[in-house]
């Protein structure tokens, strides 16, 4: 198929990884950047990011109705874009094109996030909606969905890879790592565990200096924001990676679980029934319900690189061989939509 992908394609998005599967299970990409849409000026950008109007959101609407014309794309995959409005994805319709919103953000969920006014008006506009969690099924289908798939997230395998065979802890200079996201009660957990152990933090600075004393964040804060080889390096470098649930998401996995495995990373994550349907606990991964837990889980497995190496190796095998990696849950949404386009067709 021929395949207008509409995203943020940074080399730090998730988004290019999708857009790397659709072209390596043999379709046609037209890309389309939403970066280049933002506003250059910073206090511009939160209104129009907050509002979702204005000449910014009219040319990218505008932008994709004239490729769509040009191209004759068979399908267009927003990924993740909440810019799109109702009677663009109307037209495109007329066109005979399948329309996919990919959206692995929760809309409906308590953080009440800025941003999401346009989106929630062109769900019923949408061929077909991918989202993360069951309950999203619903609340999508009360908005007017035509057609809800859950998929999960996913590791890219050309960038989420083992260590090579030789590596092991004479290598590995973070204890217990987590490298994210300061959402929940992330913050305090990490500062008290490191009363304990050695503890290390990368990721969003702001909102780890939020998150964390001045002391705790000077302490505990290294190298940054990761990305790309510097992140699955971290991953190799760490005895344990934590994984938290993003409660405040409502989510039932998270995306770095599955990174982390796919990297041959030791998987130390937040107890849900999503992870405990993905992984075996004391196989192919740990997890842990709350704080006793997860310092008894570290104290366990911190001395004892044996075992982690072997439940590492497992949980990667795992997640090859169900289909942990975005070739697979992507080849899943192409399924849905070539039944789409094939019903339209009949």
């Amino acid at each position: 198929m021929k395949i207008l992908y509409a995203a943020s394609l940074s080399p730090n998005d998730s988004a290019l990884y999708r857009l790397w599967a659709l072209e390596r299970l043999g379709h046609q990409v037209v890309p389309l950047d939403s970066i280049s849409y933002a506003p250059s000026n910073s206090f511009i950008r939160r209104i129009v990011f907050r509002l979702v109007m204005g000449p910014h959101v009219d040319r990218l609407n505008r932008d994709i109705i004239q490729i769509a014309e040009r191209e004759r794309p068979d399908v267009l995959w927003a990924d993740k874009l909440l810019w799109m409005k109702p009677q663009t994805l109307d037209h495109l319709r007329s066109l005979g094109i399948v329309t996919v919103s990919y959206m692995i953000d929760n809309p409906f969920g308590p953080r009440q996030d800025p941003g999401w006014r346009l989106y929630m008006k062109s769900i019923p506009h949408y061929d077909l909606h991918v989202v993360q969690r069951d309950k999203n099924i619903q609340d999508y289908r009360s908005r007017g969905a035509r057609d809800v798939i859950k998929i999960q997230t996913a590791y890219e395998p050309t960038m989420h890879f083992p260590p090579p065979e030789s590596w092991s802890d004479k290598d590995r200079n973070r204890d217990v790592s987590f490298s994210g996201t300061h959402y929940d009660d992330r913050g305090a957990i990490l500062a008290k565990l490191s009363e304990q152990f050695s503890v290390v933090i990368s990721g969003p600075p702001r909102g780890w200096q939020r998150a964390l004393t001045p002391e705790q964040f000077s302490k505990l804060y290294r190298e940054g924001e990761l990305y790309r080889d510097q992140y699955r390096e971290a991953i190799w470098r760490s005895k344990i990676n934590l994984s938290f649930i993003t409660r405040s998401n409502q989510d039932e996995f998270v995306h770095k679980s599955f990174e982390i495995a796919g990297c041959g990373g030791f998987l130390l994550a937040e107890r849900s029934q999503g992870h405990m349907d993905r992984f075996v606990e004391g196989e192919e991964a740990e997890f842990f319900t709350g704080y006793d837990e997860l310092v008894e889980k570290i104290r366990r497995y911190l001395p004892d690189e044996a075992a982690r190496t072997r439940i590492a190796a497992a949980g990667r095998r795992r997640a090859e061989r169900d289909g942990y990696h975005n070739d697979h849950q992507v080849g899943l949404i192409l399924e849905r939509v070539e039944s789409i386009a094939g019903s339209r067709s009949s």
